[in-house]
């Protein structure tokens, strides 16, 4: 890769490296790098550890370049050779006409459906073709939102070269960093207008401030339960009310604290609390209307929900993409390497799965011992006289329940659960944490001594660790961060040459 040096002021380099001199190459490398690094940090924050890249031709002439930082793209260069360079389709297809003062105008190019990626790209009158990446996160709700900051990438980063150089403030990073909450706003506005169309008067923004607001609203020192739906008004007569308050007297959203109370009616059970985006209408049950946006509060987090299905979570005042479940791709894996035959490593997994998410659902932590022996370890515990057959609704029932107890839960290969309030024994390794509890480092120290084990170790405050051999496969990875240095992006052809063997 050629590095393209900054000219000084005053000094216009014409050295040509490539089809734009080094000055312009320079402002689009600055361009790119920005906004990767603002979309990554923002995704980052609402997905969790994120990676960003971009494919990109800026004139129709131009080879199509590839910025990937951080590798994000590896192991799809066979159907980038097959859409880029194998084919020219995508350069002959809808042009929009090269006009810088026709940046605003984007003709979408949808997602590419590459797996583990979400990808959003366009092209417009200053930059001729751009796609952008960024990772599909298992525990994702609903990739919109995240489809909708990939557009407003692509839309900064037109702005920014129809702009050029002596305009350039560097700001679409900072817009990307913080982008979240618009970008949940972006999508229910697309879901919205395509049900509603675009005569509405329903206002997101202030919709989207209150559920906020709401969640870190305590009443009695608890936090907010029950469901509030936000309705058009002309949807209101659809709606079963089983209370309705006077049209004067209607609490207003803004006053959060009126809301929250309000909550307390509809807590635990099948009503809800029903607003038309600016006051508080009564309670009603039943079906709902064919666009609605859904509240729904669950303590310390809640999810936004639209009748396609959910949109994001919120926690902590902001919203994120994650489902509150925890990431067991691990355990499937896990599962799939070992000798046992796919049916049952399938009923195993839902058994885990189950015993899991009860355990997070009820806010108690646990501990399960997953044995994969052909006979089952001998574990410090409670015995069972039986084991019980977990894949049995009524005991799989009674397994949630005993996982209360302190101590882990015993099961194994063949279905069964072999014992509870188990005692993970073994000597000091490597790769403990005091900062993580007796579970887990038991539980480091347990499967270094014992093959073909799994422990999960569900922790009421953490997220779920999964652990074989010693080792926490589930650890987080945090991407290493990488220079910033304006470096020219590669063509799609050289970066393709360079991974071949």
């Amino acid at each position: 890769m050629q590095l393209c040096v900054q000219p000084q002021a005053g000094n216009d380099c014409d050295i040509d490296c490539g089809s734009h001199a080094v000055k312009d190459d320079f402002f689009s490398c600055q361009c790119i790098v920005d906004t990767v690094d603002g979309l990554r940090d923002g995704l980052s924050h609402f997905s969790g550890p994120s990676r960003a890249a971009v494919i990109y031709a800026l004139m129709p002439d131009d080879p199509v370049r590839i910025y990937d930082p951080q590798n994000l793209l590896q192991g799809h260069e066979p159907r980038f050779k097959e859409l880029y360079l194998d084919s020219q389709k995508w350069r002959s297809e809808v042009r929009v006409p090269l006009d810088k003062k026709n940046f605003g105008y984007m003709r979408p190019e949808k997602n590419l459906q590459l797996a583990g990626l979400i990808s959003y790209g366009g092209r417009s009158g200053s930059v001729f073709y751009q796609m952008w990446f960024t990772e599909h996160h298992p525990d994702m709700c609903s990739i919109g939102p995240t489809e909708r900051w990939l557009e407003h990438a692509a839309w900064r980063f037109s702005h920014d070269i129809a702009n050029e150089k002596e305009l350039y403030t560097g700001i679409s990073g900072h817009f990307l960093r913080e982008y979240g909450t618009h970008a949940v706003r972006d999508h229910i506005i697309d879901e919205m207008n395509m049900i509603l169309g675009w005569d509405t008067h329903i206002r997101v923004y202030p919709i989207l401030d209150a559920i906020l607001a709401i969640s870190r609203t305590r009443e009695e020192g608890e936090w907010p339960v029950g469901e509030l739906l936000f309705v058009e008004s002309r949807s209101l007569a659809k709606l079963e009310f089983v209370a309705r308050f006077p049209e004067m007297e209607r609490p207003n959203l803004e006053n959060y604290k009126h809301v929250r109370k309000l909550l307390l009616a509809v807590e635990d059970s099948a009503r809800k609390l029903v607003s038309d985006g600016k006051t508080i209408v009564g309670i009603a049950t039943g079906a709902l209307p064919e666009f609605c946006i859904l509240a729904d509060f669950r303590g310390r987090y809640g999810f936004l929900e639209l009748q396609s299905g959910p949109v994001c979570s919120f926690a902590d005042g902001s919203f994120k993409s994650t489902t509150h479940k925890a990431k067991l791709v691990h355990i499937e894996e896990a599962l799939l390497e070992a000798d046992m035959d796919p049916v049952s490593g399938n009923r195993l997994f839902k058994i885990i799965a189950s015993l899991v998410h009860n355990a997070e659902n009820s806010e108690h932590g646990c501990t399960l011992v997953i044995d994969l022996n052909h006979e089952p370890l001998m574990i410090s515990g409670q015995k069972l006289a039986s084991p019980l057959d977990l894949q049995q609704p009524h005991f799989l029932e009674l397994a949630q329940s005993l996982s209360k107890v302190d101590g882990a839960l015993h099961i194994g290969a063949d279905l069964n659960l072999h014992g509870f309030a188990c005692l993970l024994d073994g000597r000091a390794i490597a790769g403990e944490d005091r900062a993580r509890g007796a579970r887990f480092n038991s539980a480091l120290r347990f499967t270094a001594e014992h093959q073909q084990v799994i422990v999960v170790v569900v922790s009421s405050d953490r997220p779920v660790a999964i652990i074989q051999e010693g080792v926490e496969l589930s650890a987080q990875c945090y991407w290493k961060p990488y220079s910033t240095c304006r470096v020219r992006p590669p063509t799609l052809q050289a970066w393709i040459a360079a991974a071949d063997p």
